[in-house]
């Protein structure tokens, strides 16, 4: 790669290593200096003719303030594990289980008004007067509980310690007074905090860009007081954080009806983003996702009025901002910045409408990561991760760019560590590289992929969080994969399926399991979208069925496409039905089914009619299947995990459903390695996502050309 080009990059700066700091900022051609949770800039960083980011996070580093008006802090629903009446009187202690540092019992009046006992054996909830709390000891009586049944308590708390401090603290050994979150649901809220930022603003005229850490709601993170167990419940795009006795009779005044606490704690298991929404969980998403809005847009033009730019990191406090809402270009955000560990979510920020776009690489520079392994420490290698993080990212940016890249942490800690130095420096070379050649676009195969899930294009590129916080779907693992295949991705709900989307897509992917968002629950009782469906497919169109798509009881297929699939799948009803037996056809395998690749067994699947082609089976039970009908085909996987021979098959399993031969222009013949080609500079890219060294073929409309590619290695050539 003979491009030297700079910029692009974000370097995270720190006070007391000025030298490091602008010796790294050249090394690696940082357009822009930041500061990082915990970090300072000097005078000398300021001032060595940087753009200079300001990380602010609005709703913490309030704490005089918050102290002095506790009834502000931000709030959540609890429930109390459920516990048996021995006795006529039980007494359940509300905080036993959660960690006293993040939450604090709001037992205020108004607050009180939205708690709820219930008795879980029956699941119906006590009438007011047949529980008490005492305050002193922090617990509900319950003095006339029927002996051996279960109760639980939904109380609101005030959250006391912010959650991303908590983990910051937790990560990096930090001895700090703890953050408090502020809720900016009040007007008095509101007032101090615009007065705040416009003081920020008037004492900050060397800050480029005011870098939101989100806005003002936290992705749900709810901590246990045993260490046993201490992640309780975690939730990238869950709104349980955002509810306060304010939120709902607002929500009641708007809306017209009213919410309570099991709307939120729905018998204990909240509303998981994975499980389909119902209108209750849509409209309060609703009504917070326009406050946020609202506030937040005004914040943004107070940033603008002082010259500044303002872009937003998706993650943290995201909760409300929602990009690929149809309100979020409202906002008014000059960029969206998204740490990313893998390649959708890369193309989540790639695909987001503001101006810039900005990828914050991991590792961080922490001494340990998410997990709890050593990265900057003793025991790591932040090279080896870095390198492969960026392969995942690497490939997704070969079909759609951003537009800058940095890191995030504290600088320091780079020091012991030369090679990552050095690595940091070819990949930004790399990127730079790459971004110069996407104005023209990217080659890409006629064929148009839509994602059909609960969510829709609201949740594009995304499940709710990260790849390793939902890797046990296997919808992640299709979007890991799709991330850099070249073909049109869209993502669309089951109205979609109503109004017409159908008719711009070749093909369909439907994958969960039953009952979740992403296989579509109760969605597929609807007629309508099932006839759609096998409509669509019957003139021509293709359905990828994966795990338990289209799953839902009550009728006589659990696979409400099951006649589409051919194939269905026995919960029990039909262990005493025949089932069809049948052969592998090894040719189309072979043909389709790259060798290593894995596709995970589905106990009880079984053939519908006898017709469908089986393509790989386990202990009898068919794996990969495809089916004819009409006009179309109706391809089954019982599961799908990432890898790279696995995404090779699915892509061949979308060319083979649309008609294309294997042998198109501009496609590698080796499976751990991909490309990529720009027709305006008419370069080919090619990539070896594997660490080992690998041998590819890619026919041009030019002829063949030969790569030998070096472990993570890429090449670029001009046809």
């Amino acid at each position: 790669m003979a491009e030297t080009l700079t910029g692009g990059f974000t370097l995270p700066g720190e006070a007391g290593y000025e030298g490091l700091t602008l010796e790294l900022a050249k090394k690696w051609g940082a357009d822009v200096i930041r500061d990082s949770d915990g970090t300072e800039l000097s005078d000398e960083i300021i001032n060595a003719g940087y753009g200079i980011y300001s990380t602010i996070c609005i709703i913490r580093y309030h704490n005089e303030w918050a102290k002095a008006h506790p009834q502000h802090l931000q709030q959540s629903f609890l429930m109390t594990q459920p516990v048996m009446a021995a006795q006529d009187c039980v007494e359940i202690e509300l905080m036993k289980d959660f960690f006293a540092e993040q939450f604090k019992v709001n037992d205020s009046a108004d607050a009180m008004r939205y708690w709820e006992v219930y008795d879980r054996t029956t699941d119906e909830k006590l009438a007011s007067d047949a529980w008490s709390y005492d305050a002193p000891s922090g617990k509900v009586v319950i003095s006339a509980a029927k002996k051996f049944h279960n109760y639980t308590v939904s109380f609101l708390a005030y959250r006391i310690w912010e959650e991303i401090s908590m983990y910051n603290h937790v990560t990096n050994s930090w001895d700090k007074e703890h953050l408090m979150p502020v809720d900016p649901r009040n007007k008095e809220a509101q007032d101090y905090l615009y007065g705040w930022m416009k003081n920020w603003c008037e004492t900050h005229p060397h800050t480029t860009v005011v870098r939101f850490t989100s806005m003002f709601y936290n992705f749900v993170w709810i901590w246990g007081s045993d260490e046993r167990n201490r992640n309780l419940f975690s939730d990238w795009g869950s709104y349980d954080f955002t509810v306060s006795p304010q939120a709902l009779d607002e929500f009641e005044k708007e809306y017209g009806y009213a919410l309570c606490a099991e709307d939120f704690i729905n018998q204990g298991k909240l509303h998981v983003t994975h499980m389909p929404a119902g209108k209750k969980q849509r409209d309060y998403m609703d009504f917070t996702n326009k406050f946020v809005i609202e506030y937040g847009k005004k914040l943004v033009d107070l940033v603008h009025e002082y010259g500044k730019k303002a872009y937003v990191f998706y993650d943290d406090s995201w909760v409300g901002v929602e990009p690929y809402g149809e309100r979020f270009e409202q906002f008014g955000f000059d960029g969206l910045i998204k740490c990313v560990f893998s390649g959708y979510e890369a193309r989540l920020c790639a695909g987001a409408k503001v101006e810039t776009h900005e990828l914050r690489l991991h590792p961080y520079l922490f001494p340990v990561g998410l997990g709890g392994a050593p990265t900057f420490a003793e025991g790591g290698d932040p090279t080896r991760d870095a390198k492969e993080y960026w392969v995942h990212v690497r490939r997704a940016l070969l079909r759609e760019p951003v537009d800058r890249l940095g890191l995030g942490g504290y600088l320091h800690l780079v020091e012991d560590y030369p090679d990552f130095c050095d690595y940091i420096e070819a990949l930004m070379k790399e990127f730079r590289t790459i971004k110069s050649m996407h104005g023209g676009g990217v080659y890409t195969l006629p064929v148009t992929v839509a994602v059909l899930h609960s969510w829709g294009s609201l949740r594009s590129w995304t499940l709710s969080g990260h790849f390793h916080e939902t890797y046990m779907h296997d919808l992640i693992h299709i979007n890991e994969s799709l991330a850099g295949l070249p073909v049109n991705v869209k993502f669309i709900d089951f109205e979609d399926v109503k109004n017409g989307a159908l008719n711009e897509v070749d093909i369909v992917i439907n994958a969960g399991k039953a009952g979740t968002a992403w296989s579509g629950g109760a969605a597929w009782t609807d007629a309508e979208v099932v006839a759609k469906m096998q409509e669509w497919v019957y003139q021509g169109g293709c359905m990828i069925g994966v795990g338990e798509p289209s799953a839902v009881e009550g009728y006589a297929d659990y696979f409400r496409m099951a006649q589409v699939l051919g194939v269905d799948k026995d919960t029990g009803a039909k262990v005493c039905h025949g089932k069809w037996q049948f052969d592998k056809n090894t040719t189309l395998a072979a043909e389709l089914i790259p060798q290593g690749a894995v596709i995970p067994a589905q106990n009880g699947v079984y053939l519908t009619d006898g017709t469908a082609e089986v393509l790989a089976e386990e202990n009898g039970i068919p794996t990969a299947t495809i089916h004819e009908f009409g006009k179309g085909k109706g391809i089954y996987l019982a599961g799908y995990q990432y890898s790279n021979v696995n995404t090779r098959m699915l892509l061949q399993l979308m060319m083979y459903a649309k008609g294309l031969d294997f042998d198109q222009n501009y496609l590698t013949d080796c499976e751990d390695t991909e490309c990529a080609y720009y027709p305006n500079s008419d370069k080919l890219v090619v990539i070896n996502n594997s660490d080992q060294e690998q041998h590819t073929t890619v026919n041009t409309e030019k002829g063949k050309m030969t790569f030998a590619l070096q472990p993570f290695e890429t090449q670029m050539k001009e046809i």
